[in-house]
């Protein structure tokens, strides 16, 4: 019985037509259930899309390659979780236009930052990181705290995004630039509106300057939503995605 294989071996037809049907199968059971399946990513409540100052704060992080040497995905593995936190969940990423999972950790995992320090310790370590951390070998960006914030093409960024399947609304891109300004100021006549279409999201002045908005107020503003959107001493995993 185990000498049939010699037939496959010695015939590379019978071979090559071997590999076709076994790959064949192999896609067809993972292929197949994206047709019926709404969604392969569970909703998890609390999920939303990024403000406009999160957005921008999320582009500067992405310019600055700060995803070379820090990861946002939390695997599911003891001493991963212990360290950082709850597994990360495919639905914290469905949002994001690349993902930010990271490969490599010169610096520890961000997926779960968010709340972990304070406005003043992240502004003065993006200043100085040695600061903060003297064995660190992350380079300065003092540039962040004194680069005012570029918030005329926010609202291009939300309709670029949009296109690829964030679900920005008319009045969210309508009122994208109101809404940065509105995060950084919580007695802002904008405030009730801006909560209402970012439910949970921080407001106030992140960098320190109230005299303008800055990369630094957007880069924090960013770093401190991280991993904060799910409630996970609520969350239960659903059985299936139906």
């Amino acid at each position: 019985m185990f000498d049939k294989h010699e037939i496959l071996e010695k015939n590379s037809l019978l071979l090559t037509v071997g590999i076709l049907i076994t790959v064949a199968i192999g896609g067809i059971v993972e292929i197949a259930p994206l047709f019926y399946l709404e969604s392969t990513i569970e909703k998890v409540e609390g999920v939303r899309p990024y403000s406009p100052l999160e957005l921008a704060g999320r582009n500067v992080y992405v310019r600055e390659g700060c995803y070379v040497c820090h990861s946002q995905q939390v695997r599911p593995l003891r001493d991963e979780v212990e360290r950082y936190g709850h597994y990360s969940l495919a639905a914290e990423s469905m949002y994001d236009h690349p993902f930010q999972w990271g490969s490599k950790r010169s610096g520890p995992d961000l997926a779960r930052v968010g709340g972990k320090y304070s406005d003043e310790w992240h502004r003065q370590h993006l200043i100085n990181p040695r600061n903060l951390v003297p064995e660190s070998i992350m380079p300065p960006y003092a540039m962040l705290d004194s680069t005012p914030l570029n918030t005329h093409q926010i609202a291009a960024d939300l309709k670029t995004n949009r296109v690829v399947g964030v679900p920005y609304t008319d009045e969210m891109i309508e009122n994208a630039e109101a809404d940065l300004a509105a995060q950084v100021d919580p007695f802002s006549a904008n405030y009730d509106a801006f909560i209402a279409r970012y439910p949970g999201a921080q407001v106030r002045d992140f960098d320190g300057n109230p005299r303008v908005i800055t990369e630094m107020d957007a880069i924090i503003a960013y770093l401190q939503v991280l991993g904060t959107m799910v409630d996970f001493t609520t969350y239960e995993p659903e059985a299936d995605y139906r």
